[in-house]
């Protein structure tokens, strides 16, 4: 290893970067532009769910009821006449789902059998089950509300106070945040790196490098060292944006997350230079990077996707998958700080990992033009 010819090849690596528009915009303009449309675009949280409201009913409980649904925050009421304007509102989306009071209500209240019938959207499976569980705590909280102004309820036996743990204001922001960084960041290893050996080969100045004494070592390392230098620039802007301008909180030590963006990126930058070497024309390594990099990362880190929730066999691939050891880590240092046991498995699997990418990188680069 000659270090002073490292350091040249460095520069002339970095002067490359900064010459080059397309590596500025990958490392810097893209990682913020996918930060805001993963951060706020993917929401898990149902709030404001529309919820149209048939109040046959003129009576002072039915009016007492529907007083309670207009004020709970997690609907947005949409009154209306008649079941047809009801059923049509459903069919076409306009609302997800539907109470109706009927005309005999008040009646049967007084006679303690009054029930209300609920309509939900079971289109979108998920957003139906919010709308029974919120319609359910409303009517639960306006009977425990008469009961107790007409002296009627005796004071439960028990009583739960709920306590959420890791994200105490229960936004789904402050869990996509940090997963969607580590997807940012593998569209940034991967991509950048996937273009820098295909580039030389294009151009024709890898004949030139290798006509001179630089050996594998140097080479790969030079063109390793600038990236992950950028690498670790962005994943320093993706931080400044989420905790900032996203105000998702970060509980973890610096060091630690310096740590992990390290090992991660070592897989991300190993990936792309093997895709790289292996095809040698820049779009080839592009769409290659995106497809084994992005998209699996995207579906089968569990940045979205509950990995228990899937099959067995993908189960089993996700295990080969940088993108879902560095997810977890993000979101535990954003949301908890550090729990040991988690955190050394995450990096002993990225060390792993890294080291199959980073030897088939090796392996696969020779000093020859075949």
């Amino acid at each position: 290893m000659n270090w002073r010819r490292l350091w040249a090849l460095c520069r002339k690596e970095s002067f490359q970067i900064v010459r080059d528009p397309s590596s500025i915009l990958i490392a810097f303009i893209l990682p913020v532009a996918l930060l805001f449309i993963l951060g706020y675009a993917v929401n898990l949280d149902s709030a404001h769910i529309r919820l149209g409201l048939l109040n046959q009913d003129g009576g002072a409980v039915a009016q007492s009821l529907a007083a309670t649904f207009h004020a709970t925050p997690s609907f947005e009421v949409k009154p209306v006449k008649s079941r047809a304007e009801l059923d049509e509102m459903l069919a076409h989306g306009k609302i997800r789902g539907a109470v109706i009071i009927a005309n005999d209500f008040s009646r049967n209240w007084q006679r303690r059998s009054g029930t209300i019938q609920l309509l939900t959207d079971g289109a979108e499976p998920n957003t139906a089950n919010f709308v029974a569980a919120y319609a359910q705590g409303t009517w639960l909280q306006w009977q425990q509300a008469e009961a107790d102004e007409h002296g009627q309820a005796p004071p439960p036996a028990i009583k739960v106070e709920q306590r959420v743990w890791f994200n105490p204001s229960a936004e789904s922001p402050n869990f996509l945040v940090p997963g969607t960084i580590a997807i940012v960041m593998t569209i940034v290893g991967a991509l950048l790196s996937s273009l820098v050996v295909a580039r030389e080969w294009e151009r024709g100045t890898m004949e030139a490098l290798l006509s001179t004494p630089v050996s594998r070592a140097e080479l790969l390392l030079s063109k390793i060292l600038p990236y992950y230098v950028l690498g670790i620039a962005a994943m320093l802007l993706c931080l400044l944006v989420a905790v900032f301008v996203m105000q998702v909180p970060f509980r973890g030590p610096l060091w630690l997350l310096w740590l992990m963006s390290s090992l991660f990126l070592a897989n991300a930058l190993g990936m792309g230079l093997f895709l790289s070497t292996v095809m040698r024309t820049q779009f080839d390594a592009a769409q290659a990077a995106l497809t084994a990099g992005y998209l699996p990362a995207l579906m089968l880190s569990g940045f979205v996707f509950e990995i228990s929730s899937m099959p067995l066999p993908l189960q089993w691939l996700t295990r080969i998958l940088p993108a879902r050891y560095f997810a977890s880590t993000l979101q535990t240092l954003f949301q908890a700080g550090v729990i040991p046991s988690l955190l050394w498995f995450n990096a002993a699997s990225l060390i792993a990992l890294g080291a199959f990418w980073l030897g088939q990188t090796v392996r696969k680069t020779r000093r020859t033009l075949d």
